[in-house]
Formats: C-alpha cells, sequence, structure tokens
C-alpha cells in the first residue's frame, strides 16, 4: 500500500513546518471575525500556530496574524486566542 503524504505546515510564531496536526489554526471567517479552530474544519482564512500560548505571543508581537489575514485585529482578540490555546494545550 502506498502511504499518504502528512499535510505540513508553517507556524507563524517560530517559523516551523510540522504536521497539520500538531498545529492550531486560527481562521478569519468571511464575516471578518477572528478565532482559534480546533476542528479544523471552519470556513475562511486560516493561519497555523504552534500549541504554545509563546508561539501566539511571537506572532503577535511580529504583527504576523495581522499580515496573514490582511486586517487589523483587535488587543482583545490575542488575549481571548492566548486564553483559548492555554486551556486546550495538548
Amino acid at each position: 500500500m502506498q502511504q499518504r503524504k502528512t499535510p505540513m505546515r508553517k507556524c507563524l510564531g517560530c517559523g516551523a513546518m510540522r504536521p497539520k496536526k500538531e498545529l492550531v489554526r486560527v481562521v478569519r471567517e468571511p464575516d471578518g471575525a477572528v478565532s482559534v479552530d480546533l476542528t479544523g474544519k471552519k470556513n475562511g482564512r486560516g493561519a497555523y500556530i504552534c500549541r504554545s500560548a509563546e508561539c501566539l505571543k511571537k506572532a503577535w508581537k511580529g504583527d504576523r496574524l495581522q499580515r496573514a489575514f490582511s486586517c487589523a485585529i483587535p488587543e482583545e482578540v490575542a488575549a481571548i486566542l492566548i486564553k483559548e490555546i492555554e486551556e486546550n494545550d495538548g
């Protein structure tokens, strides 16, 4: 049998290429709302971050999330994202 390729994605925080299942997807939905997509199936533009608050903070500090989504992201949203990633850290 032929083995399937593992989809790889790049973390916005540390820049490491990792299997998609090891990362958390942050998504900008068509209505402009930004949220954490733990299922990986929400509709919208996605960006990936390692399952650590440190990587999210690096991505936020370097404005990488804003560039990935081509929009300004309020700081309240970043606080919510950090809280959700810390709660679901696995």
